[in-house]
């Protein structure tokens, strides 16, 4: 289900409450749809991924199992959007639901939030991206910990390890994550989605190469359309004390 609460942020929900938002083929399917039609309107600037209070999204449902399919098992987790989307998360975020929130560029959690790799105790192995994503956010042997234990995370150690950038009151994450989009939609645009670019084209690339892509972006962002008008902005602003 897909929201927009202003022009620039859209929030697409996780909406099967009767199974903590699990997600089977029907869901999976939405969730890819929903989120390609985010990427390709060019109002939306920020989307916001969500559930309920109970939980953001707790996996697959082993009752219902997602089929394999070629964007990921839950629906989204193999694309490359051109544009940020955050994770507002309340109450349970574990197995293929961490995989989806470590998929988003940044993670808003309820205090009360919890995280794990839970699928370790039934033998289900992460296959949406969870290995390649959590070494990259919080590290290789923390990754290693969360992924060979399975045990359960509350957000004190889940934001002092990186894996979530902003604990917020139980019941505000919707809200916080809403004004944190609208903050990243203010900015001038094309710089903002040319460094997220090269952010995530730089992680598979050696550092001269990383280096070269990042010139060569950054002068596309340079020489675009409104880059001179920021720069005016910066320049023409009044000075304290002057």
């Amino acid at each position: 289900m897909s929201q927009v609460p202003s022009a620039a942020v859209r929030i697409v929900r996780i909406d099967q409450p009767q199974v903590r938002n699990a997600v089977n083929s029907a869901t999976a399917a939405r969730l890819h749809d929903e989120l390609l039609a985010f990427d390709a309107d060019p109002d939306a600037k920020v989307a916001v991924l969500t559930g309920d209070k109970a939980a953001f999204c707790a996996g697959a449902n082993l009752k219902d199992l997602p089929a394999l399919r070629p964007s990921g098992p839950m629906g989204s987790t193999r694309l490359q959007l051109s544009k940020p989307v955050i994770a507002a998360i309340e109450g349970w975020c574990v197995a293929g639901g961490l995989e989806v929130a470590a998929w988003c560029d940044l993670r808003v959690a309820g205090r009360s939030a919890r995280f794990g790799c839970l699928e370790r105790r039934w033998g289900v192995p992460l296959i949406d991206g969870g290995t390649y994503r959590l070494p990259r956010i919080v590290g290789l042997g923390r990754a290693l910990d969360l992924i060979l234990t399975g045990r359960e995370i509350g957000t004190d150690e889940a934001e002092r390890i990186g894996l979530v950038d902003r604990v917020v009151d139980d019941g505000t994450a919707l809200d916080a994550a809403v004004a944190l989009g609208e903050s990243i939609a203010s900015f001038p645009w094309t710089c903002v989605v040319n460094d997220r670019r090269c952010v995530y084209d730089g992680l598979g690339l050696g550092l001269e190469a990383a280096l070269a892509n990042e010139d060569r972006i950054g002068r596309e962002t340079i020489f675009a359309d409104g880059f001179a008008d920021g720069v005016a902005r910066f320049t023409d602003r009044p000075v304290p004390g002057m």
